[in-house]
């Protein structure tokens, strides 16, 4: 009798999971750090999904019919807005869906203008902006990511209320992550060489050059479809030289070739610095983590600036 009890518990344990997801919420998300986020604050409650396909540049992406379907069905949408995915607000119109909640996580933050992003010192003002042209990759200042997590917990916990505690805790266990993550950077960045690194591509990282003291010098701004124009490419070359840098920085996501270009003159390596707005196909069968991202970056950058 006692054996057979065992027996029955170790297979509701089992389906224990399967039953959490059946009776839980449907997520979608635009980006990928979006998602790991409500899958962090979630759990076994809820299933997430994302909109971008595997290696698509969110600045462009253009959605599908089966994206509206998707927003259809779904409890909960999770977005950046501050014009990082121009077309999430015609799916959410097109999707029909009156029980749907909307989670615009950029609303309320303290927003960078495409102008400072582009030549960004540290110590800029934090100015929150009602219009014009801003830099909307605020999820790389990870007290930013925090605050998002925040939100993501409130939106699930005012959806499902009586799993409300759940989301807090492990809304709480990945924000502790986040800090330990944004201490980690404080700490390698806090003593480098340089404090200026070139991107040869868009102006990304504006929000974690503010917040750790340095300073990013790009190609062109916020837009990844914009073009360098053959002064701008000299006026980097010349700044890179100036400051003797070792590495100049690309995106995964985009063409390396104006990087590797600019590495040739200088005589310095390439190396990536990834925003982590998407991944390609590999990183995902490699279950590659936001964080694990954010980490790279970090060893990236220590190595490029000459951190101690």
């Amino acid at each position: 009798m006692r054996k057979a009890l065992i027996v029955f518990l170790l297979l509701i344990f089992s389906f224990f999971p399967a039953m959490l997801r059946a009776e839980g919420l449907s997520v979608v998300t635009t980006l990928f750090p979006l998602k790991e986020f409500a899958q962090s604050v979630g759990g076994e409650r809820v299933k997430v999904r994302l909109l971008l396909p595997p290696g698509a540049e969110p600045h462009t992406w253009e959605p599908k019919p089966s994206d509206i379907v998707r927003l259809s069905h779904a409890d909960v949408f999770i977005y950046i807005g501050a014009e990082m995915e121009p077309r999430a607000h015609s799916i959410v119109k097109s999707s029909d869906n009156a029980t749907l909640q909307i989670i615009e996580v950029s609303r309320g933050i303290p927003l960078i203008r495409v102008d400072e992003a582009h030549h960004h010192a540290a110590h800029g003002d934090k100015e929150e902006l009602t219009h014009g042209a801003v830099d909307p990759h605020i999820w790389l200042d990870f007290e930013y990511s925090q605050a998002i997590v925040d939100k993501i917990e409130h939106a699930l916990g005012k959806k499902d209320p009586e799993w409300a505690e759940y989301y807090r805790k492990n809304a709480d266990d990945y924000k502790e992550k986040l800090k330990n993550l944004d201490l980690k950077y404080k700490e390698v960045l806090s003593n480098c060489e340089c404090r200026e690194f070139i991107l040869g591509s868009h102006a990304a990282f504006a929000y974690m050059a503010r917040r750790y003291g340095l300073k990013q010098i790009s190609l062109y701004r916020v837009s990844p479809n914009s073009e360098p124009t053959p002064k701008k490419m000299v006026e980097v070359i010349r700044m890179a030289k100036k400051h003797r840098v070792k590495a100049i920085y690309f995106e995964e996501l985009l063409s390396d070739k104006l990087a590797r270009t600019i590495a040739r003159e200088v005589g310095a390596e390439t190396l990536v610095l990834n925003p982590g707005a998407n991944l390609t196909k590999a990183q995902i069968e490699s279950e590659i983590t936001f964080l694990s991202l954010m980490e790279k970056n970090l060893e990236n950058l220590k190595y490029g600036l000459n951190c101690e």
